[in-house]
């Protein structure tokens, strides 16, 4: 899990390396084209069918979108604003998603986590700063961009059993490229041809990103969840040393205080799961286990 989060940081590092000469869009589709062949590859290896029809299921549709959102904003703000900032934003997805099960799938949320939930999300406030003259609108980008990453793992969770990882991860990455063709319409950029560098760069991004995403598909699947969830934060720590190191940027106190507030729930919510699912309440409410 902490190699897969470091190696997510190097591919947002590339990636917004990549924006200093090329368009949003085209890297969306590069980035896109290069995971999916790549995804597609792993796919026919294992003698898989590339297409099903559970994946034009509802839920995949819904996950699809989200994914669309999530991806397209948060290049835009990995693009326009700090790297760590735009790292620290993202950390708040687990928060988003806890409060979405409890709104959507009806899971049971008590009122500390609800809590928690809540001075996350004043962790995001105090780091956006709205209404304050640090406050720019480009800080939105990553919000919307959280959001999106967080409806597609709630969309995940409804996704049908039978669709392995390696067809979500490769329907995920030509989601990256609609979202491109989607913003190089809209921005009505053309395409830019990539010197060594750039190209370096875009490669440098695909690579990682399909390393780093099989490596977080393997802890998830060999690890206990609760033992190794609480190492995606460390994505943070990565991203805002790359963003000081590689890009000359500076921590401010708004942004240490929100990525406190941000972390400190984070985990707290994580540990109230795990320690939730130690009984087992009847409908008397009495305990009849505990383990």
């Amino acid at each position: 899990m902490v190699v897969g989060m470091a190696i997510f940081a190097i591919e947002d590092a590339f990636v917004k390396a990549a924006a200093v000469t090329l368009p949003v869009g085209q890297i969306l589709i590069m980035f896109g084209l290069g995971g999916a062949f790549i995804f597609a590859c792993v796919i026919k290896l294992n003698d898989d069918p590339l297409f099903v029809r559970e994946v034009v299921s509802r839920s995949m549709l819904v996950r699809v979108f989200f994914e669309v959102v999530g991806r397209l904003f948060y290049v835009l703000a990995i693009a326009l604003i700090p790297l760590s900032a735009a790292t620290v934003i993202l950390q708040a997805t687990p928060l988003v998603v806890v409060a979405g099960a409890a709104l959507i799938f009806g899971e049971k949320v008590g009122w500390r986590r609800w809590t928690a939930i809540i001075l996350g999300l004043i962790g995001i406030v105090i780091i956006v700063q709205p209404g304050t003259d640090s406050f720019s609108m480009l800080s939105i980008l990553a919000v919307v961009g959280m959001i999106g990453f967080a409806g597609r793992d709630l969309a995940s969770r409804a996704a049908p059993a039978s669709l392995s990882t390696w067809i979500l991860g490769l329907y995920g990455f030509l989601s990256i490229i609609l979202a491109g063709v989607l913003v190089s319409v809209w921005q009505a950029t053309l395409y830019v041809q990539p010197n060594f560098e750039m190209s370096l760069y875009i490669l440098g991004a695909v690579l990682a990103g399909v390393c780093a995403y099989s490596c977080l598909m393997k802890a998830m699947r060999t690890g206990e969840v609760s033992a190794v969830t609480p190492f995606r934060y460390t994505r943070l720590l990565f991203g805002i040393a790359l963003g000081i190191a590689l890009f000359g940027e500076q921590l401010s106190h708004s942004m240490m205080v929100g990525s406190a507030l941000i972390v400190i729930s984070g985990l707290f919510i994580l540990w109230r799961g795990k320690h939730a699912k130690k009984y087992e309440i009847d409908i008397n409410g009495q305990r009849i286990s505990d383990q």
